[in-house]
């Protein structure tokens, strides 16, 4: 076999605006005159033909805080399943173990009961897990 004689499977562009003997010549198959004839094509999808568009009749709801901090949060009950005794968590480990992907910062909440003494390192801790973590007899460490 050849490679002129496989099959074809991406077909050959259609090469408007090259003759009227083409097939595609004089208006290259967009008709005659209008807006969707000229370059840039047609207005958006969300475009209402100059009605209001809905965007804007809605009215706009609620407060958005620009300095709220979105965690990944981690429960005790995780920390529990993969750790052993004396490890330390910080959260390059807690990413190689799968358990957050490591693109926010990180928050251990005290879902879950903890018998294991570690060190866990983290950007924020709630009340609940720092007493759970200490009374196992671990440490905790936040990050500046």
């Amino acid at each position: 076999m050849e490679l002129y004689e496989l099959p074809r499977i991406v077909k050959d562009r259609k090469r408007v605006g090259r003759g009227d003997s083409s097939g595609w010549g004089t208006t290259a198959g967009k008709g005659s005159k209008g807006e969707k004839a000229r370059s840039g094509g047609a207005k958006a999808a969300y475009f209402e033909g100059g009605q209001t568009p809905i965007y804007r009749r809605l009215p706009k709801r609620g407060f958005k805080n620009p300095f709220r901090v979105e965690y990944d949060v981690v429960n005790l009950n995780k920390l529990e399943a993969i750790c052993s005794d004396g490890d330390v968590v910080d959260i390059n480990y807690m990413v190689q173990k799968g358990l957050i992907k490591g693109t926010k910062p990180v928050k251990v909440l005290g879902n879950g009961e903890l018998t294991k003494k570690i060190t866990v390192i983290a950007d924020a801790f709630s009340n609940s897990a720092k007493e759970k973590i200490e009374k196992a007899g671990g440490s905790i460490e936040v990050l500046q």
